[in-house]
């Protein structure tokens, strides 16, 4: 199969063999059909309410095609009055599908979907005066969201520019936020389709407008998942979303509940840089509930420690070319592979028995963070460390062992991983500036011989935050924060953004403790020295 086609391999010929029944009861189930015309009941009764209104992503090749034209036309607008910086607030879904989208066009796109205060400062001290802001919002009331917006009119505004012209609006009909768009003059507001999640979004207004604005060909997009979606609704064992469905199904059965997503340099136009960190949403927010799931372990490339030696609880995926290490091969363009692991991911629902358009376990570290921000007294102090190792301050859910040199708790902490378990590093820091910091999963994979994912806080609360609470019950939480030395404040709110990090942090670590998750919490009092005590201790403990 060449890089240019859209298609699924098996490769590991003992998965195959136990896929094949799986694939053979979807296409007989009818199932790729049934999900191609919207069927509600493919996953029970209890999903049939939710899902009823979720399912028009299964078309959106087709109803998207008119938001083309209003993008392009707002582009040439825009860069008639010398506006071609495009900055996005969005999380989850309307953050990382426009992401992958412009990465894999090469196109320029600042993401905000962070709480730290020094990226959003770094986002605001780009030129003002070339720049517009895409707030995506399916409500409004996303709190990250909402502030960007606040802090970007307020800047705009003291630059003494306009803010309704340079504020563009993603949201669904009739929701509070395009009311207010409405009532503010906003420049423009793009109505997304209601009955599409957030993590089925990306041929929506939501990846599109933003993506679309910043110069990647959207049209592109939707041709090549039109070009495959007759293939994927086909009731076949040979559909590529059956085969890949049946894949994940039959690895889950057999203990390989973690799923190792490479994407791979093929040498084409098909190189996906970042697919792995939209698919991970995707998988883990869809499945992980219920006590089970897959959950999607996002790695920099096949040769990162954990995909070669995935080991027998997970299944290493490569995503854009054929790879010897690889036991499932997906290839094909952007806008195809969008349609294909969104109907693999509904399918394997079916398979593992969950309903995968509900999050039911996302809201608890929501309430979490904003019962912290209500108090503020609970916030600022009554934390006490139980360890000060340097630049670094020790805390630990109960039964974390906590005293001793860093070394020695983090050896503690990985050594009571529960078998074929998994080591999650949250890092609630500036994705920009302390980028090194994501060098700890593949450290602390290769030195453990553990699964381990990484993930940007709050942004992983959008993502797999769903799976942490919700899937298997067996990770293990390490949690990386930072002091603040310049901190934002967000207009008209009682707090300001690096009060809102805190309390993220904070309340998602109490809500997996309430779980009965070990939560690890290291706090870096100076993030450079920190971090590099950090990373020497991870070295040490491992030894």
């Amino acid at each position: 199969m060449s890089g240019d086609e859209t298609g699924v391999v098996i490769v590991d010929a003992e998965l195959a063999e136990k896929a094949a029944p799986l694939a053979q009861r979807l296409a007989a189930d009818g199932a790729a059909a049934k999900l191609a015309a919207k069927d509600s009941t493919l996953w029970g009764p209890d999903a049939e309410s939710e899902a009823s209104i979720r399912l028009s992503w299964t078309t959106l090749h087709k109803s998207s095609r008119p938001l083309i034209g209003e993008i392009e036309a707002l582009r040439a607008e825009l860069r008639s009055e010398g506006v071609d910086r495009v900055v996005l607030a969005g999380m989850g879904g309307s953050s990382l599908a426009p992401e992958v989208i412009t990465a894999t066009a090469g196109v320029p796109l600042t993401v905000l979907d962070t709480t730290d205060p020094g990226q959003v400062a770094d986002a605001l001290a780009g030129d003002l005066e070339r720049t517009v802001i895409v707030v995506s919002s399916k409500s409004g009331g996303t709190v990250e969201t909402d502030s960007h917006r606040r802090i970007f009119a307020k800047a705009f505004a003291d630059a003494g520019i306009d803010a309704a012209r340079r504020i563009v609006v993603v949201t669904d009909p009739g929701s509070p936020f395009s009311e207010l768009a409405e009532k503010e003059g906003y420049r423009k507001t793009f109505l997304a389709d209601p009955h599409v999640g957030g993590r089925y979004s990306a041929l929506t207004a939501f990846g599109l407008v933003p993506a679309g604005l910043a110069g990647a060909d959207v049209a592109r997009l939707l041709d090549q998942a039109a070009s495959v979606a007759e293939t994927l609704a086909e009731d076949t064992a040979e559909n590529p979303a059956v085969q890949l469905a049946a894949a994940w199904g039959a690895a889950h059965e057999a203990g390989a509940e973690k799923v190792v997503l490479a994407a791979t340099d093929s040498g084409n136009s098909n190189y996906l840089p970042g697919f792995p960190d939209w698919a991970e949403q995707l998988i883990a927010e869809s499945t992980g509930k219920l006590g089970t799931g897959l959950l999607p372990v996002a790695v920099d490339g096949p040769d990162a420690p954990g995909f070669a030696d995935h080991g027998k609880d997970a299944t290493a995926v490569a995503i854009g070319a054929p790879e010897g290490a690889a036991q499932i091969s997906v290839t094909g363009p952007l806008g195809a592979q969008f349609l294909l692991w969104e109907f693999a991911t509904a399918l394997v629902g079916r398979l593992i028995g969950i309903n995968p358009f509900d999050q039911p376990d996302v809201e608890a570290a929501k309430k979490a963070a904003r019962a912290l921000l209500d108090d503020p007294e609970k916030l600022k102090g009554g934390e006490e460390p139980a360890t000060v190792d340097g630049a670094v301050e020790v805390f630990g859910s109960e039964g974390v062992v906590t005293e001793g040199k860093l070394a020695d708790i983090l050896r503690a902490f990985f050594g009571s991983v529960a078998d074929g378990g998994y080591i999650a590093v949250q890092a609630y820091l500036d994705r920009l500036d302390d980028a090194s910091t994501s060098l700890l999963r593949g450290e602390i994979a290769k030195r453990t011989g553990v699964q381990t994912t990484f993930g940007w806080g709050p942004r992983f609360l959008h993502s797999t935050g769903q799976y942490h609470k919700g899937g298997h019950q067996n990770g293990s939480f390490l949690q990386i924060t930072g002091a603040v030395e310049d901190d934002l404040s967000v207009p008209d709110r009682p707090y300001t953004l690096g009060q809102l990090q805190h309390a993220q942090a904070l309340g998602d670590g109490q809500v997996l403790a309430e779980h009965g998750r070990p939560v690890l919490r290291l706090h870096l009092t100076d993030r450079a020295a920190g971090l590099a005590e950090l990373v020497r201790a991870v070295q040490e403990a491992a030894q």
